[in-house]
């Protein structure tokens, strides 16, 4: 059994991109803090001032977290993943060396970015790992670009705050049972999530969810 990082090289690039999303999060975080100190901040609403300042920003998910999900998608065998929020593509790679590695039959991960330059870089990013075969990367708004997903979904990863609940919303009727969801922040930032708890919490929905001890909180969801 292959890890991501037995590929020597993609393990090379993982931390070059891993290292270079490290050193924005100073500058990040000393952003967002600005942010909250304004008089009726919404973090669900993205200005131009916001998206200027997130375009050259990475935002990867932690290297535990992709790893862990790595580590999932390989005990689940899965063949179609969705990610919703992709920027740079790091966390695409973890997922899409997972299907690799399960050496399914017509392995796919949809990602979806909204950023066009963002996308651009991830593809780039992809080519030099040897994964784009394994994935489809669709530009735009995830509103739109994960309406028609052709097939059962079983692994999804939500990285975006903004339009979390719309995401899974929309994946949700191709999630096979079994099928794992998993939600990075739930913690830290639990009041931009209230719209997704209600529906995961919904019995409608059948999902069960917990949310991981990672930092910054991981929730992970299963399709019951």
């Amino acid at each position: 059994m292959s890890s991501p990082l037995s590929d020597q090289k993609l393990a090379a690039l993982l931390d070059r991109l891993h290292a270079q999303s490290d050193k924005q999060l100073a500058e990040i975080d000393e952003y967002c803090v600005s942010l909250e100190q304004k008089d009726a901040f919404d973090w669900c609403v993205f200005n131009d001032d916001m998206h200027q300042f997130f375009a050259d920003k990475m935002v990867a998910l932690d290297r535990d977290k992709a790893e862990f999900c790595y580590q999932l998608c390989r005990a689940l065998g899965a063949s179609r993943v969705v990610e919703a929020g992709t920027s740079f593509g790091v966390s695409t790679l973890y997922l899409a060396a997972a299907i690799r590695d399960n050496q399914a039959e017509e392995g796919l991960v949809i990602a979806t970015e909204w950023d066009p330059g963002k996308a651009e870089i991830a593809r780039g990013n992809f080519r030099e790992a040897g994964l784009s075969e394994y994935i489809d990367l669709r530009e735009g708004d995830l509103r739109q670009t994960l309406r028609n997903l052709g097939g059962s979904i079983d692994f999804m990863l939500v990285d975006i705050w903004e339009v979390a609940k719309p995401a899974l919303e929309l994946v949700s009727p191709y999630l096979r049972t079994g099928a794992i969801v998993v939600c990075d922040n739930t913690t830290v930032d639990r009041g931009e999530y209230d719209d997704y708890f209600e529906f995961v919490k919904d019995p409608v929905n059948r999902f069960r969810t917990m949310t991981l001890p990672f930092q910054g909180g991981f929730e992970l969801t299963v399709r019951i």
